[in-house]
C-alpha cells in the first residue's frame, strides 16, 4: 500500500501508510494529543477523527480549543438531544439540527405537545444519561433507495424532503446507539466526551424559513466537556441578559422598534440619535485625514442597475420586490450601496493621477428578513452601512489595503475591542463567485500578502468570501469575550468589469481599476447594539448621549445649576439639570440608572466657593472643583476619547 503525505500547519510534511485514519495520525504525535482530538480537517474539510485518509494533503487535529473542534462536538451534540427526544416522545419527526456559533439547535415536529420546563430539564436528563454510555458515532453511506425506504418507514416527511435534494452516492447515515440520522457529519469519536447539556431556549421556526409551510419546535442547547465550563457559560449568559441592547436601548431612551411603524425597521431617540451622530462624526474625521470624499445617494434603483452588478438577482431572496412603473421601468429599494458609487466613478473620465477615489457613504439599505430572524437592532430591515469604495490602480492596490486595515484597527482599538482577521476565500464552488479565476487567484495572493507583511494574525476561510471577491473579515471580542464579525475589506475585480469602468493610464491606454469595498462598522445599527452590550450601557465619556447632569440639591439652587449647565453647554459638552423637586439623592439614582458618566451636585457651598461637586457614574463622591477646572478637564478626556469606565456596568 502506498504512503500519502501530509502537511502539518507547521510545514513539515511526514509520510503515513494509505488508509491511515486521523486518529492514527494524532497517536503518532502524541498520546495526550489522541485523547483530546474531537476531529481533523484535512484539506480544509472537517472530518470524523476515525475516517481513513486517502490522498495527500493538509492536515489539523482538532480539539476544543479550535473552533471546528467546538462545531464537532455541538453538531453530535444535536444527534445526542434527537436521541433523547425521541426516547421520550416516539413519533417525533426531525428536521435540520446543525451546529451554531455557540450550541447547536434542532427543528422537530412534536405534533401538538408543547414543551414545558419540566420537559427540558428531563431531555436534559436524557441527554446526560444517554452520553454516558459512550457509544460510537458510526457513519455508513447509503444508497438514495434505501434512505427513502427507512424514513419512508419512520413517515418523516421532512427528511424524505431533504433527501429529493441529495444525489445517490453522496448520502451518509450517523448512529449512536439505537438512533439513525440522515447528516453529512463530522461527528465525534463516541458520546463520551459529552458532560454537560443544558436546553438554553424553545422557539418556533418555520420549516425551511418558508412561512408558508408548518411550524416546528426549535430547540437551541448547549454543551461542555465539563460541568465548570457549563456554569461558567450560563454565567456570562446571564451577564449577557442584563446587558441585553434592546433592554438597555428601551431603558436608556435610545431607539425604538414598533409594529406600527414596522417590524425590523428602528427609529432613533434624541439620545440614540447623538450616539450614532457621535460615531458617525469620528469616522468622518478619520475619513477625511485619509483622503476620503463623501458622497449620497437614493433609497432606490433602477432594477438593470442591479442586474448590471448581480446582486439581483443574487441575492433576490432577501429583497424587496421590484417596484413596477407604468412606463415600464423597475425599481429596487436599494440592497447595496455600491452600484451607485460606481455610477459616481464612471460619471466623467478618469487619468491614473486621479486614482486612487476614495468614496464614503454612509448609505442606507435594505434587506427583506423574515419576522422569526429579526433581533433588536442586531437583525433589522433597514439599516444603514458607513460604506466606502475605493477606486485605485493595480500597483497601488496593496498600500490602500493597508491604509484601510490601518484605519479599521483604529476603529476597534478606540473601543477596546479585541480583533482578530480572518481571510475569507473562495471554495471549489465556482458556480456562486463571478469573475474570471485568474483575478481571484491574483487578488487572494495579495490580501495574503498584505496580511503577512502587516504581521496579522489571521486564519483562512474558505467558501466565506463574498460572491465577487475575496474580503478580509474582523472579528472583534466584546467585554464578555463574545465574538462578533464586523468590520470587512474586499478585493473587487469583477465590479470594474461589469461596469466596463476605466482610467488612463501612464501609457495613454484604457485600463480597469480595482475596487476595495470597505466598512469598518459594518452596519450602524449592528455595530451599536454590540456596543451597548460591550459597554453595558456606560458608555465612554465621549461617546456618552449625555457627559454630565447638574443636580442641584434643593429648587434654591436652580439659578446656580443653569449656571453650570450654559459653561457646560458653551464648552461643547452634552449636558443636562435635573430640577425636579426632588432629593438630592433620588436624582443621583436617576442618573446611575441612566449612566451619566459625571454627576455635578450643586448647593450653597458650590454656589458660593464656583464649584461643583464631582460624582463619576458607578464610582460614587469625588472632591469638590472649581467649574473652570472641571470644565477643562471634562473637554481633555472628551478630545482624547480615553474609555475610563474600562467596559463596566
Amino acid at each position: 500500500m502506498s504512503d500519502l503525505r501530509l502537511t502539518f500547519p507547521d510545514g513539515s510534511v511526514r509520510p503515513f501508510p494509505a488508509g491511515t485514519t486521523g486518529r492514527d495520525v494524532a497517536r503518532s504525535i502524541s498520546e495526550g494529543l489522541a485523547r483530546n482530538a474531537l476531529a481533523v480537517q484535512f484539506n480544509g474539510e472537517t472530518r470524523d477523527l476515525d475516517r481513513p485518509l486517502e490522498s495527500d494533503g493538509r492536515f489539523r487535529v482538532l480539539t476544543w480549543s479550535d473552533p471546528e473542534g467546538q462545531a464537532a462536538f455541538w453538531h453530535s451534540s444535536a444527534h445526542l438531544m434527537a436521541e433523547a427526544l425521541e426516547v421520550l416522545y416516539p413519533g417525533v419527526k426531525f428536521g435540520i439540527g446543525p451546529a451554531i456559533e455557540s450550541g447547536f439547535y434542532y427543528d422537530v415536529d412534536l405534533g401538538d405537545r408543547k414543551l414545558t420546563p419540566d420537559d427540558l430539564e428531563a431531555i436534559e436528563a436524557k441527554m446526560k444519561e444517554l452520553a454516558r454510555r459512550d457509544v460510537p458515532f458510526r457513519r455508513r453511506a447509503v444508497p438514495k433507495e434505501e434512505a427513502i425506504a427507512y424514513f419512508r418507514e419512520k413517515e418523516d416527511e421532512y427528511k424524505l424532503e431533504l433527501l429529493n435534494g441529495l444525489e445517490d452516492g453522496t448520502i451518509t447515515f450517523y448512529q449512536q446507539g439505537e438512533f439513525v440520522d440522515l447528516c453529512r457529519g463530522p461527528h465525534l469519536p463516541s458520546t463520551g466526551p459529552i458532560k454537560a447539556a443544558k436546553i438554553l431556549n424553545v422557539a418556533g421556526a418555520y420549516w425551511r424559513g418558508d412561512e408558508k409551510r408548518p411550524m416546528l419546535t426549535r430547540l437551541y442547547g448547549i454543551t461542555f466537556p465539563k460541568q465548570k465550563e457549563l456554569d461558567e457559560y450560563l454565567e456570562k449568559l446571564e451577564q449577557a441578559r442584563q446587558r441585553d441592547h434592546r433592554k438597555l436601548g428601551k431603558e436608556l431612551e435610545l431607539f425604538l422598534i414598533t409594529s406600527t411603524i414596522g417590524s425590523g425597521l428602528p427609529v432613533w431617540l434624541p439620545k440614540g440619535t447623538v450616539l450614532r451622530r457621535t460615531l458617525e462624526a469620528f469616522l468622518r474625521d478619520e475619513q477625511r485625514r485619509r483622503g476620503y470624499q463623501e458622497v449620497i445617494t437614493p433609497h432606490i434603483g433602477n432594477l438593470e442597475l442591479y442586474k448590471t452588478s448581480g446582486h439581483y438577482p443574487y441575492y433576490a431572496d432577501s429583497q424587496y420586490p421590484p417596484i413596477e412603473l407604468e412606463e415600464g421601468d423597475a425599481y429596487l429599494l436599494k440592497p447595496m450601496n455600491c452600484p451607485h458609487h460606481h455610477q459616481i466613478y464612471a460619471s466623467k473620465p478618469r487619468s491614473y493621477r486621479d486614482l486612487p477615489v476614495r468614496l464614503a457613504e454612509f448609505g442606507t439599505v435594505y434587506r427583506y428578513e423574515q419576522s422569526g430572524e429579526l433581533g433588536g437592532l442586531a437583525r433589522v430591515r433597514g439599516f444603514t452601512q458607513d460604506d466606502a469604495h475605493i477606486y485605485c490602480t493595480h500597483e497601488q492596490l496593496k498600500d490602500e489595503i493597508k491604509n484601510v486595515v490601518s484605519l479599521t484597527q483604529h476603529v476597534f482599538n478606540t473601543f477596546g475591542m479585541a480583533v482578530s482577521t480572518r481571510l475569507s476565500f473562495r471554495d471549489e464552488n465556482a458556480e456562486k463567485y463571478g469573475g474570471e479565476q485568474q483575478y481571484w487567484d491574483r487578488a487572494q495572493r495579495e490580501i495574503q500578502e498584505v496580511a503577512d507583511e502587516m504581521e496579522l494574525e489571521y486564519f483562512i476561510g474558505l467558501g466565506e468570501a463574498a460572491f465577487y471577491g475575496p474580503k478580509i473579515d474582523f472579528i472583534v471580542r466584546d467585554a464578555l469575550d463574545r465574538k462578533w464579525q464586523l468590520g470587512t475589506v474586499q478585493v473587487d475585480y469583477v465590479m470594474p468589469e461589469r461596469f466596463e469602468l476605466e482610467y488612463t493610464g501612464a501609457d495613454d491606454q484604457k485600463h480597469r481599476p480595482v475596487i476595495i469595498h470597505r466598512a469598518p462598522f459594518g452596519s450602524m445599527e449592528r455595530f451599536i447594539s454590540i456596543l451597548i452590550e460591550h459597554y453595558a450601557g456606560n458608555f465612554p465619556t465621549w461617546l456618552a448621549p449625555v457627559q454630565a447632569v447638574v443636580l442641584p440639591v434643593s429648587n434654591q439652587f436652580d439659578d446656580y445649576a443653569g449656571q453650570v449647565l450654559e459653561a457646560l453647554e458653551n464648552a461643547g459638552i452634552r449636558a443636562e439639570s435635573d430640577l425636579r423637586s426632588e432629593k438630592v439623592g433620588a436624582k443621583i439614582r436617576q442618573a446611575e440608572l441612566q449612566k451619566v458618566p459625571y454627576m455635578l451636585v450643586v448647593g450653597a457651598k458650590e454656589q458660593e466657593a464656583g464649584t461643583v461637586a464631582v460624582r463619576r457614574h458607578g464610582q460614587g463622591a469625588q472632591n469638590a472643583q472649581p467649574l473652570e477646572d472641571f470644565v477643562e478637564a471634562l473637554r481633555a478626556e472628551i478630545a482624547a476619547r480615553t474609555d475610563e469606565s474600562k467596559a463596566t456596568a
